[in-house]
């Protein structure tokens, strides 16, 4: 199973990818929906350029519109396909980003209560913002936890 790695409270959590975790069959009824909704714009605006034609040549212009409807089912089919599962995998990032900033601010609102829980929470932190060297001292280690402090407006707690 392919997994990406997105930033959270804790430092590194891993997400599963959208692919993995969606269902096939809602890209598909979007995409049928989608084509539907296509064909039938199509078949509605060819029906009104014909009006006139069609008081006429009734048997003409049912054919013609049958015609467009087969075409637009055939030219439609490949782009919404393509843009229902765009739309699957953008709508379950953004519900997938959701549910981590929710379980984040749960989190965040237990170690409020709980000091064990934010020493903790504090020491991951501290080892996720390791991207420079680790420091050397107490005065370093302080200096840097202040400035992420400030920096994520948590000098309040």
């Amino acid at each position: 199973m392919d997994t990406t790695v997105s930033k959270s409270v804790l430092g590194q959590v891993p997400a599963a990818s959208a692919q993995a975790v969606a269902p096939a069959t809602s890209a598909k009824a979007l995409a049928t929906l989608l084509l539907a909704a296509g064909v039938a714009a199509l078949v509605v605006m060819t029906d009104q350029m014909i009006d006139d034609w069609a008081e006429t040549h009734v048997i003409a212009s049912w054919l013609a519109l049958w015609a467009v409807a087969v075409l637009a089912i055939g030219a439609l089919r490949g782009v919404t396909r393509m843009l229902a599962q765009k739309t699957m995998a953008n709508l379950d990032g953004w519900s997938a980003h959701v549910a981590r900033r929710r379980a984040d601010q749960r989190l965040w609102a237990m170690a409020q209560n709980d000091t064990r829980m934010m020493r903790d929470l504090q020491t991951a932190m501290d080892r996720a913002d390791d991207d420079s060297a680790p420091a050397k001292d107490v005065h370093a280690l302080m200096s840097r936890r202040v400035a992420r402090m400030v920096a994520s407006r948590l000098y309040y707690i």
